[in-house]
C-alpha cells in the first residue's frame, strides 16, 4: 500500500500545465483547501518542493492527504471554478466571505401589464431582474423614485384583454389616490402603459441621463404649444430623475458601464469595495468582508473579490478600474489603474469607502470586545517602539517639589492600557537634599525595582518617565548599570505650554515619530497627565499638612478632629488667630477653646 508521501508524488507527476483548481484533502477526506493556477503543475508542486516562510502554510502542507483537480479551458473559468467551489464547500484553510447572503432585485414582470416590485427570487418565466442591489434601502429608493414618476398598478390580478375586456376587476384605493391609472377596468391602453414600461427598463440599466434628456425635450415641446399643464407633470417627473442624478452623479457622464475595486486591510481581514458606473453615476456600491486564512497576497484577494461581486451583480463590464496590477485575464474585459483624470477619481473614491468601512468594522468589533482595542493599542506601541514583548505592563515616574520643599515621587502603573490604581505608589524623597529631580528619580525608581527584584514582583514591560533624556538616562543608569534589569525605558518630553509634545526612545534617545491624533500619542498623553496628576495630588496633600502641623498639631488636648472644625470654619491659621473666644467657643466647645488659646499664645 502507497503511503501518503508516494501517492502525493504520483499525483504530481501526472497534474497537468493547464489552467484550473485543485483541492487538497486530509485524512478524514475533508477539503481544506482549494486553488487556482494558470499552471497546474507548477503551481501545486510549489507547495511540496521547498520550504514555505508562513508557519499557516506549512500546518496546511502536513495536513494534505490527497489532491484532486479540474482542468478548465481559460483563467477567467479558473477563477470562477475557485470562488464557486470555496463557497460551496467553506474550505478551512481558504479566505472566508463574511457576507454571502442573497441581495434584492427589482422586477419587471413578463405580463400584459407588468408590475414592477422589489425580490430575492429569480424565476425563469420571462421577467427582467435588474440588480441586485447592495443594499433593501438602495431597492427602495430605486423604487420610490420609479413610483413618483409613473403610476403603475400593483395588484396581481391576472390581467389579459379578454379579462378587462368582459369587466371581471375593478379600480381600486390606488386609482382613486392618483397611483394608478386603473388599466385593469380598461382606463389606460397597453400602448401607454408600455411606453411608461420602457422608461423604467432604461432607468434601471443606468441611463437615466437619456431619460432626462427625452423629459426635457418634452417639456419645452409641450410649453411651445402652450400645453402648460401637461408640461408641467413632464416638469414633476424631470426633477424627480434630476434629484436622483444630483445625488448620484460623480464624474463626467461619459464614463459607462465601468467596474471599480478597491482593498483595505489588516492582519486577519481584507476588505473591498465595488462600484459600478453607468452614465457617470454609481448605479450599485457594496463593500465586503474576507477573513484571512493563510498568508494571501492583495493581489490574490483583490482577485477573487472582483470575480466574487461580478458574478454576484452580473456585471458585463468591459473596464475594471484597480488601484494596483492584478495576474488575472477576464475574457474581453481591459483592466485598467488610472493615473490621473476622473478614473483616477474613482479609485480614490472607492478607496475612501473600503478604508471607512474597515475603520467603522473595527469600531464595531471594540464595542462588542473592549479588551480588543486595548490589545490593538498595545500591539502598535511594540511594533512602532520594536519591542520584544506586548507592554500589557507599562510603569511611569514623575517628581513633584515646590522650591526643594516637601519633596516627593509618584507612580503609575497601567495594565492591558488601564490604569491600576491599586497598584499605584507614592514615595517621599529621603537621601536628596534640595530640589535635584534627577537624584530623585534615581532613589525612586531604585527603591521601587530593588524592592521588586528582592520580592520577585512582576516587572513592567515598558517605563515611562515624565521628562527627556536626561530623565531617561538617570533610570537607565538604575535599571542596567546597577541593577542589571533588561527593561526598555521610554520618555514623555512636554512643549512650552507643558502638554506632551514628544515620544523619546532609544539610547542615544531618538524622537519617535507618533501622529497627534492618533490612539498611540492619546494614550501616552493619558499616562502622562496621569502620573503628573497622581505626583501634584500627593505633594499638595503633604505640603497641606506641613503647614498646619507646626501651630496645631503640637497644641495638648487639639486633636484630629477639632483641627478640621477649626480649618473648615476659618480656613487658615492666621484666621484662627484672629478669632475672637467666642467665635472658636461656638466650633469646639469652651475648654478646647482655652486649650487652643493657651497653645497658641505659647507659640
Amino acid at each position: 500500500m502507497k503511503t501518503t508521501e508516494e501517492h502525493i508524488k504520483t499525483i504530481l507527476s501526472v497534474i497537468p500545465e493547464s489552467p484550473g483548481c485543485y483541492q487538497y484533502f486530509d485524512e478524514k477526506g475533508t477539503i481544506i483547501y482549494v486553488g487556482k493556477a494558470k499552471n497546474l503543475k507548477r503551481r501545486v508542486s510549489s507547495y511540496f518542493n521547498k520550504e514555505h516562510d508562513s508557519n499557516k502554510t506549512r500546518v496546511l502542507v502536513k495536513q494534505i492527504r490527497d489532491i484532486k483537480y479540474f482542468v478548465v479551458d481559460t483563467e477567467e473559468d479558473a477563477l470562477l471554478l475557485e470562488n464557486n467551489l470555496i463557497k460551496q464547500y467553506r474550505p478551512r484553510y481558504n479566505v472566508l466571505l463574511k457576507d454571502d447572503k442573497t441581495y434584492p432585485s427589482i422586477v419587471v414582470k413578463n405580463e400584459y401589464f407588468p408590475r414592477v416590485f422589489q425580490t430575492r427570487n429569480i424565476v425563469r418565466d420571462g421577467s427582467r431582474y435588474y440588480g441586485p442591489y447592495s443594499s433593501v434601502y438602495t431597492a427602495k429608493v430605486m423604487l420610490q423614485m420609479l413610483k413618483d414618476l409613473y403610476p403603475l398598478r400593483t395588484c396581481k390580478y391576472p390581467l389579459t384583454p379578454e379579462s378587462i375586456q368582459e369587466g371581471r376587476y375593478k379600480v381600486c384605493l390606488e386609482y382613486h389616490i392618483k397611483r394608478c391609472k386603473g388599466p385593469c377596468e380598461g382606463l389606460q391602453t397597453a400602448e401607454e402603459y408600455q411606453q411608461n414600461i420602457s422608461e423604467i427598463k432604461e432607468i434601471l440599466r443606468g441611463n437615466i441621463s437619456q431619460i432626462s434628456k427625452h423629459l426635457y425635450e418634452e417639456m419645452q415641446k409641450l410649453a411651445s404649444e402652450l400645453r402648460f399643464e401637461e408640461a408641467q407633470k413632464i416638469k414633476e417627473k424631470y426633477d424627480v430623475i434630476e434629484n436622483y442624478r444630483s445625488k448620484s452623479t460623480v464624474v463626467t457622464p461619459m464614463l459607462h458601464n465601468i467596474d471599480v475595486f478597491s482593498l483595505a486591510e489588516n492582519e486577519n481581514s481584507a476588505y473591498i469595495n465595488y462600484m459600478h458606473i453607468g452614465n457617470g453615476a454609481i448605479v450599485q456600491a457594496y463593500t465586503f468582508e474576507y477573513k484571512k486564512r493563510l498568508e494571501e497576497s492583495k493581489e490574490e484577494l483583490l482577485s477573487l473579490g472582483i470575480i466574487e461581486m461580478r458574478n454576484r451583480f452580473k456585471s458585463t463590464a468591459r473596464e475594471i478600474i484597480v488601484p494596483f496590477p492584478l495576474d488575472i485575464k477576464l475574457e474581453n474585459v481591459v483592466i485598467t489603474i488610472p493615473q490621473r483624470g476622473d478614473k483616477k477619481k474613482l479609485v480614490e473614491l472607492s478607496e475612501m469607502n473600503v478604508k471607512q468601512y474597515k475603520v467603522d468594522k473595527l469600531k464595531q468589533a471594540e464595542k462588542l470586545n473592549p479588551e480588543q482595542r486595548s490589545t490593538r493599542l498595545l500591539k502598535e506601541i511594540q511594533d512602532t517602539l520594536h519591542l520584544p514583548k506586548l507592554p500589557a505592563h507599562i510603569e511611569c515616574f514623575d517628581n513633584s517639589n515646590i522650591q526643594g520643599s516637601d519633596a516627593v515621587a509618584a507612580c503609575v502603573v497601567f495594565k492591558m492600557a488601564k490604569p491600576s490604581k491599586k497598584d499605584y505608589r507614592k514615595y517621599n524623597i529621603k537621601t536628596v537634599v534640595g530640589p535635584d529631580d534627577y537624584a530623585s528619580m534615581k532613589e525612586v525608581v531604585r527603591r521601587r525595582y530593588q524592592r521588586a527584584t528582592e520580592e520577585e514582583s512582576p516587572l513592567p514591560d515598558l517605563i515611562i518617565t515624565d521628562g527627556g533624556k536626561g530623565q531617561m538616562e538617570v533610570v537607565r543608569e538604575v535599571i542596567q548599570d546597577e541593577l542589571h534589569l533588561d527593561i526598555p525605558i521610554a520618555g514623555l518630553a512636554k512643549d512650552g505650554k507643558h502638554r506632551t509634545s514628544e515620544l523619546l526612545f532609544g539610547f542615544p534617545p531618538e524622537t519617535i515619530g507618533i501622529p497627534i491624533q492618533s490612539f498611540m500619542f492619546k494614550f501616552f498623553t493619558q499616562i502622562q497627565d496621569e502620573v503628573h496628576r497622581f505626583a501634584i495630588s500627593f505633594h499638595r496633600d503633604k505640603r497641606s499638612k506641613s503647614q498646619t502641623k507646626s501651630e496645631l498639631d503640637s497644641i495638648k488636648g487639639i486633636g484630629e478632629k477639632t483641627k478640621t472644625l477649626l480649618l473648615r470654619r476659618f480656613k487658615s491659621v492666621k484666621r484662627i488667630r484672629e478669632a475672637n473666644f467666642d467665635e472658636l467657643k461656638e466650633v469646639i466647645g469652651e475648654a478646647k477653646t482655652k486649650a487652643l488659646l493657651n497653645g497658641l499664645n505659647k507659640i
